[in-house]
């Protein structure tokens, strides 16, 4: 603004006017604002100390354990939030403990009723019998790539079903169990299984998420039929068939082949190579070393052992259902002989179940001895289960097999005057020839998933192999119970 016009604008008297004002404008306000600013200091200061007081007695609380209505609300809710948080936390770690841990129960309970047996005066003609079996599965920890894990199994029992009569080469009742067949009042669990079970990838050292083949490894005390002569449809006498000659290869287990101990296990130890390469399609190659008889009960197991060598492949067959298919070969060198003595026993099986439809897997086993003295040296069986979902029943099933035993050639020619036992009397007192054969069929009820019922009928022609013989009849019924 030029000179010209500010003086025209500010003469002497507005210019005093405007500066007093100006002053007036400065000066009067702030010192209106100098007790307000003090006051607002001094309230400032009290919410401090307030916040301070209420601080330190918060913090006295919570050092305070424990929990008492004098406490603010606020420490009592810290230390509730605290108590909930740790409670987790505890929790949390122990499903972390238990993460992985696989258990079960079950309790089997087989009654049954024979038509056409010989007078005997041990065993009657209907015989009760349960059986109580519980495992865990354990995890250990990873060493490198290789899983491990233990396996725990404890069965106890009472009854011998029907298996004790000495006319019937098949035994009638797989799940009987008397721990050492003592006395019958006696119910006593034993640890039937105890084993360890590593799982290596292959090959050593290499990326473990593309592996295709692996190696197992378990010793300890086991069920050899866990890892040897296995079936899908033919396997488990608690659920499936019953009579021996159904669930396992006829020679090993009615035949004794399998030497295991009273209660049925056996000390060893079992190498498996498995290979995925074409999965879902596989092969593996085992051989597991057992003591046999003496040897299993641990009295001489580095005597002579029972050694398997098994051979099974996992194949897509009827366009793409799931079938598998073994063989093998066995060696006990304590065998047990008719006669009563023991010697080195042979032979070999095959072994199979095929699904064939929706609802329907078929099954067959065949075996021969080659060595020893045997009372039949040919197995056969042949059967399949039918699930109930073509009846609009899916958790029942219908079971139908036939088997065979063939007496041996040296059993024919001494059975007549066999006397085992030496007690004078001839055990058999006829010439047993022929072939032993079994018929079963069942039906299994599902009332829900952890109750189930099965009515069972057992046709055995040629009992033992006499001729003169009427066929026996038996009728049962299981319950099974399981969680």
């Amino acid at each position: 603004m030029p000179p010209s016009t500010i003086s025209k604008q500010f003469t002497p008297g507005k210019l005093a006017m405007t500066l007093a004002v100006a002053m007036l404008a400065g000066t009067t306000p702030a010192l209106a604002a100098e007790p307000s600013q003090t006051e607002q200091l001094r309230r400032i200061n009290e919410r401090l100390e307030k916040l301070e007081a209420r601080n330190a007695e918060l913090e006295t609380a919570l050092e305070d354990e424990h929990l008492s209505e004098k406490q603010p609300e606020m420490v009592t809710r810290l230390k509730a939030v605290e108590m909930q948080s740790l409670n987790m936390q505890k929790a949390a770690r122990t499903v972390e403990a238990l993460d992985g841990i696989k258990a079960g129960i079950s309790y089997t309970t087989v009654a049954q009723g024979a038509q056409g047996l010989p007078e005997v005066t041990d065993v009657g003609a209907s015989q009760l019998n349960y059986r109580g079996d519980a495992f865990v599965i354990l995890p250990m920890p990873m060493v490198g790539d290789t899983d491990s894990k233990i396996f725990a199994q404890f069965r106890m029992g009472q009854g011998n079903g029907l298996n004790a009569l000495p006319t019937l080469f098949a035994k009638p009742n797989a799940s009987a169990f008397r721990a050492s067949g003592g006395n019958p009042d006696d119910s006593v669990a034993i640890l039937g299984q105890a084993w360890y079970q590593a799982s290596i990838p292959l090959p050593f050292g290499g990326f473990k998420p593309r592996s295709r083949e692996s190696l197992e490894i378990n010793f300890g005390k086991m069920d050899p039929f866990v890892f040897f002569d296995q079936n899908a449809a033919a396997n488990d006498e608690t659920r499936q068939f019953l009579n021996t000659v159904f669930v396992h290869n006829a020679l090993l287990d009615a035949g004794g082949d399998i030497g295991v101990d009273a209660n049925g296990f056996s000390p060893g130890i079992r190498l498996s190579y498995l290979n995925e390469q074409e999965k879902p399609e596989n092969w593996r190659l085992s051989i597991g070393v057992f003591g046999a008889n003496q040897g299993a009960n641990y009295v001489k197991f580095f005597g002579s052992t029972l050694v398997i060598v098994q051979a099974e492949t996992q194949q897509k067959f009827f366009g793409g259902l799931t079938g598998n298919y073994r063989i093998y070969t066995w060696q006990n060198g304590q065998g047990p002989d008719y006669d009563g003595s023991a010697s080195a026993h042979r032979g070999w099986g095959i072994n199979f179940d095929q699904r064939i439809g929706d609802g329907v897997t078929a099954f067959g086993r065949y075996s021969q001895g080659s060595e020893g003295k045997l009372r039949f040296d040919r197995a056969a069986s042949l059967g399949a289960e039918l699930e109930g979902s073509y009846w609009s029943r899916s958790g029942d099933v219908i079971g139908l097999a036939l088997g065979a035993q063939r007496i041996s050639a040296n059993f024919q020619n001494d059975s007549a005057a066999l006397d085992a036992n030496g007690d004078g009397i001839a055990d058999y007192g006829y010439g047993a020839q022929g072939w032993e054969r079994v018929t079963e069929l069942y039906y299994r009820y599902r009332i829900n998933k952890q109750f189930e019922i099965s009515p069972d009928f057992q046709l055995i022609q040629n009992p033992a192999g006499n001729n003169e013989a009427s066929s026996v009849k038996i009728l049962g019924l299981r319950a099974q119970l399981m969680y």
